[in-house]
């Protein structure tokens, strides 16, 4: 019956995108649509997607702050998607509690607010009282693990549907967010990790006077209960009257964000994946308040390295440089026409070296940059989809407090403060150990070139292809063999029924023949290449 219900949700939008390419879903020309008729159905979209639960939310979430799959006005309207569900029964919160800490809830806690604070899409919040101390306990939904792992078995079928009807570097990139999601929505439901990283968060902004994180009660921390230290906030969409009242700035609070977010992308590798308006409160003193660490996204070393060395070149004006460093940290596919890539990103440190920008043109040229990553083959890594989700957020909240916003004006100087407190902090204690790198730096490239000088002489040199040309190779190879297939079929067919006819003069096995037989051959001749290719298969996800 879930499979019948998913099926009926979002077959009729997956048939739509279809025809939007080719009016007859395999053949034809696309099917013209309005901005108003993509506005109605995004909107038609968010509505299904609303009502089939946890797992479609959540997705459609993720989705949103992909620009490289998810076309305007989708992503807009697919942003406004929250989840909020309704609460759970009277004292089934209770009963996990008492299942998980071995203990009735009386017995754990001084005071416990049977009202739920919040009631989202895989958990529920309540506030108590526990050593004096007031808490939060979140507790996961009962059956909310098998329903999600069943449901995203049900979307991988649709995505072998999609894959095999219209497979693009669009189906391709939807399937690698599901295949992401699915391998990080485990973590996000076991309380556990996320009571990890919370702490590790914690650590990492200790020295940060404009932040806090919650502290966790390690000791009531289970795979379905975690508790949490209390800190009262306003939730940051909802600070219009501490900022018209001058008690709260707003430039500060967004700077601190930026910087926030930066610190934890490029210096401690630990970043807060799911930055929505819910999970960033305002305390009294005007700090921001993070919260929910069930998403959280390590982003290594070498990656770090290539995306401090990329904002140090946005910083500097480095067009170049900035270019080289996409193409370094796999946003860019290498075979992207740099020239193409170069004239977008021209105009768009252009427009960060001007601080008095107007919001219009800032907009006007990301809604270009939007179309450029969704009609390009680039893919956004799956680590840079969560640092873009926090500029979304950083945008949305300038936005919504101030109309003539300008996101370059607070992001430049930002990034430039950060990228110098960086390169400072790698100086600071051994100012030669720089100097001994460049050197090595220099001594290597020296070697390479001797090397390659001497391999030259003895003509040693190989010509290797990239392993993606050697697919396109196998994958023309074995459309072609497959046509010969088909047509040897189709004219042993033809030769068949002209030898039967010959032997029976019976007219009508001649000409079914031949019919069949023609109709083979043209079927070869118009079907596209891509259905001659296996289709996508996805693997069952096993419950832990």
């Amino acid at each position: 019956m879930r499979v019948l219900v998913v099926f009926l949700r979002l077959f009729p939008f997956v048939v739509a995108f279809l025809r939007d390419r080719h009016r007859w879903i395999l053949l034809g020309r696309p099917a013209k649509r309005t901005t108003a008729e993509h506005q109605r159905r995004a909107e038609r979209l968010v509505r299904a997607v609303a009502a089939l639960g946890p797992t479609y939310i959540k997705l459609a979430q993720v989705f949103a702050s992909r620009a490289d799959v998810v076309p305007e006005p989708y992503l807009s309207v697919v942003g406004t998607l929250t989840d909020r569900v309704p609460p759970l029964e009277p004292g089934t919160a209770e009963t996990v509690i008492r299942e998980e800490l071995e203990q009735d809830v009386g017995a754990v806690f001084e005071q416990f607010d049977s009202t739920p604070l919040a009631a989202a899409s895989l958990g529920q919040v309540h506030r108590a009282r526990w050593q004096g101390r007031d808490v939060v306990v979140k507790i996961l939904r009962p059956g909310v693990e098998e329903m999600v792992h069943d449901d995203l078995d049900i979307a991988f079928r649709v995505l072998m549907v999609l894959n095999l009807l219209a497979p693009s570097h669009q189906s391709r990139a939807v399937s690698a967010v599901v295949e992401e999601f699915a391998r990080r929505i485990d973590d996000e439901m076991d309380f556990r990790e996320e009571a990890k990283s919370a702490e590790a968060v914690r650590r990492n902004l200790a020295s940060e006077s404009g932040v806090v994180v919650p502290e966790v009660i390690t000791s009531l921390v289970r795979r379905r209960v975690l508790v949490l230290e209390y800190i009262e906030g306003t939730r940051i969409d909802r600070l219009q009257e501490r900022i018209a009242s001058g008690e709260l700035d707003l430039d500060r609070l967004l700077r601190t964000i930026v910087d926030v977010y930066l610190k934890m992308a490029l210096e401690d590798g630990l970043l807060h994946a799911d930055p929505h308006s819910g999970n960033l409160l305002v305390d009294a003193r005007g700090r921001l308040v993070l919260l929910d660490f069930g998403m959280t996204v390590r982003i290594e070393p070498e990656t770090r390295s290539r995306l401090i060395r990329t904002v140090a070149a946005a910083a500097r004006g480095d067009v170049d440089g900035v270019i080289t460093g996409f193409y370094a940290l796999g946003i860019l596919d290498p075979e992207v026409d740099r020239g193409t890539i170069r004239d977008a990103a021209e105009r768009l440190m252009a427009l960060s070296l001007v601080d008095d920008v107007t919001p219009r043109q800032v907009q006007r040229f990301v809604e270009q940059v939007l179309q450029t990553f969704y009609e390009f083959p680039l893919m956004l890594p799956p680590n840079f989809v969560y640092v873009g989700r926090a500029a979304v957020l950083v945008e949305g909240i300038g936005h919504r407090y101030d109309p003539n916003f300008n996101m370059v004006r607070i992001a430049r100087p930002a990034a430039t403060k950060f990228v110098a407190r960086l390169v400072e902090g790698a100086l600071g204690r051994d100012p030669s150990a720089k100097v001994q790198d460049w050197t090595q730096e220099g001594l290597g490239v020296v070697r390479s070139l001797r090397d390659l000088l001497r391999r030259l002489e003895r003509e040693e040199l190989r010509v290797r292809t990239h392993p993606r040309d050697a697919i396109e190779l196998q994958r023309f190879v074995k459309t072609q063999v497959r046509r010969g297939l088909l047509a040897t079929f189709a004219f042993t067919t033809a030769l068949i029924s002209t030898l039967v006819w010959m032997r029976t003069d019976r007219f009508e096995i001649l000409a079914t023949g031949l019919t069949f037989s023609l109709g083979m051959f043209v079927t070869i001749y118009i079907m596209p290449s891509h259905l001659f290719q296996n289709p996508l298969r996805f693997r069952r996800r096993r419950l832990r």
